[in-house]
């Protein structure tokens, strides 16, 4: 058995990037880039109007001057004419500035006759100039995202403003997702046995992966037999990156998460780590293909997931684990209790000013999970986390 630390060590130094692709824009929202983005054109492409009003010169802007109007200046038209002393073309915001213009006077504070060809300023204006500058968010050229940035909302606005039509990105990892148990039916069923429960791990697990960018090919339930679980585990490695296999991973006599892989070669990088919840976590190879064993209790297996799962998924899109474990030190206004041997994570949720505790702790209990939107971390035989300290934690 190894530490947390040492088993994410594990997982940084044997992982790594599955490929890359090029993709359009319209499909790389999520996705993690694998090349430096430079922008294809300047924001703006040149001086434009920040307000719809007129654009004049200042030395001319002087309250109750006249100007005689020489044109108008829309977002996306034609380059307006330029202006001379006491000349104004009245503008639009995001259009354009016209030649010898170095102010925008907002339309407020001016009054212009019906016929369109006369302006004059009415009122103070204030300070502002409101014009933005060429180039002034960005240059044709500069860089805007880094190899390794997860394509966000906010991400893709900045890539579509720098006339970016393609990107390369890493492959989304496949992933197949196997549960193991006599106990489990699909949900809708267990109702119908006595002795079934509701498969829920693998729902929770698919919402995992999809959100950090990995593929479901394939969900498989599987009943507690060497020969059927073999056969399933045969079909997961032929199309799969990574196969996550929930359950069947302690020493009964019907536990068979890791000899169902013995035939395809499974080579083992660590059995089990000294973690609470999660001991039975383990990961290993077979046929080029990684393969992930989580315990098969809930809570264990989301928080493991969590852990490990996630790590693996950012290693094999070319990121780093750090990006994926970012650790915050965070404000407790609950007390987490002190940790035995083992590296110990708790659910806890926001409430008040810090964290707190959510749940019993029962790695069996799945209605808290909900309410779990942070792991926290406490060292092995470190002491009670009380209201008012300090804690590390993750996003869950």
């Amino acid at each position: 058995m190894i530490d947390f630390d040492t088993a994410i060590d594990v997982i940084a130094k044997n992982i790594a990037s599955i490929g890359v692709e090029m993709v359009s824009l319209e499909l790389a929202a999520f996705r993690v880039l694998a090349q430096t983005v430079h922008a294809g054109v300047a924001s703006p492409r040149r001086d434009v109007s920040a307000m719809d009003g007129f654009a004049v010169r200042d030395v001319d802007a002087d309250v109750g001057r006249p100007f005689e109007i020489v044109g108008q200046s829309h977002a996306g038209g034609v380059l307006p004419p330029a202006i001379g002393p006491h000349q104004t073309v009245r503008i639009f915001t995001g259009a354009a500035l016209p030649k010898g213009a170095d102010r925008v006077i907002v339309q407020e504070s001016c009054v212009f006759e019906a016929n369109g060809s006369r302006m004059t300023i009415s009122k103070a204006y204030g300070p502002g100039k409101h014009i933005r500058r060429k180039a002034s968010d960005f240059d044709e050229g500069a860089i805007l995202l880094g190899a390794g940035t997860r394509l966000t909302a906010r991400a893709m606005v900045t890539l579509a403003a720098a006339d970016i039509s393609s990107v390369a990105v890493y492959r989304q990892p496949q992933v197949a997702l196997i549960a193991t148990g006599d106990e489990l039916v699909a949900p809708g069923n267990a109702v119908h046995g006595q002795t079934k429960i509701p498969e829920s791990i693998s729902f929770g697990l698919k919402a995992m992966i999809c959100q950090h960018g990995g593929v479901i090919m394939g969900k498989y339930c599987g009943e507690d037999s060497l020969e059927h679980l073999a056969s399933i585990a045969t079909q997961a490695i032929g199309s799969a990156d990574l196969v996550v296999v929930t359950g069947g991973a302690s020493v009964g006599d019907r536990d068979f998460a890791k000899p169902m892989f013995e035939a395809l070669g499974l080579e083992l990088l660590f059995a089990k780590v000294a973690i609470k919840p999660g001991k039975p976590v383990w990961l290993g190879r077979a046929k080029g293909c990684w393969v992930l064993g989580l315990p098969g209790n809930p809570t264990s297996a989301m928080v493991t997931a969590r852990l490990f799962l996630v790590p693996i998924l950012g290693l094999l899109q070319g990121q780093q684990v750090a990006d994926v474990l970012d650790w915050q030190v965070l404000p407790s206004t609950g007390s987490f209790p002190a940790a035995d041997d083992r590296t110990t994570f708790s659910c806890a949720g926001w409430q008040g000013q810090g964290l707190a505790p959510v749940g019993s702790g029962d790695s069996g209990v799945q209605s808290t999970l909900a309410a779990s939107e942070w792991l926290v971390k406490q060292r092995a035989n470190s002491s009670m986390a009380g209201p008012g300290s300090q804690v590390r934690a993750i996003r869950f």
